[in-house]
């Protein structure tokens, strides 16, 4: 089945591309996601058409991706989690989790968008990749600490007034 990209499609091609798909994949995904049309004759000319919109729309969205990808370089994310033995967390840092944070920063990136190599299921710094668009892919850092460091940190000057109004008695 041969198709027009009237988008970026990763691992498949650019805008205006005439590619050739599996029926299904044609069928099921990037027609009804309006990401290609069918490759005949008349489609093929209303598409030079459409080129010049398509383009400016494509340009605006790289625009705001490397808009958001500037915010993003060298952030660093820092997320607490309960830890058991061996500095192992009870569950691991998920997406969503990683996207909330970036949102009380102010960046807001969509959940889908980030790329984990793996589960996050220790204490430590990773690198953590978001694709905002197919040509724009920054990458942060996610540092994950210990909450009970979190508390205790946040107590003791808490505590050293009261010590020293024992030691003043």
């Amino acid at each position: 089945m041969k198709v027009i990209l009237r988008a970026d499609v990763e691992k498949l091609g650019h805008l205006g591309d005439i590619v050739n798909v599996k029926p299904g994949y044609g069928r099921n995904y990037l027609l009804p996601q309006q990401l290609a049309s069918l490759a005949t004759p008349a489609n093929i000319r209303v598409f030079e058409l459409e080129r010049k919109k398509l383009q400016a729309r494509m340009d605006s969205l790289r625009a705001a991706a490397n808009e958001v990808a500037g915010k993003l370089e060298g952030v660093v994310v820092t997320i607490a989690m309960r830890v058991g033995d061996n500095d192992k967390l009870y569950g691991s840092v998920t997406p969503a989790m990683i996207g909330e944070a970036l949102a009380a920063m102010g960046i807001e990136v969509d959940r889908h968008r980030l790329l984990l190599d793996g589960a996050i299921r220790t204490l430590g710094e990773y690198s953590v990749r978001a694709r905002l668009h197919a040509d724009v892919v920054p990458a942060f850092t996610v540092k994950v600490v210990s909450d009970e460091k979190r508390i205790v940190e946040e107590e003791a000057p808490v505590e050293a007034p009261a010590e020293a109004e024992a030691a003043a008695e």
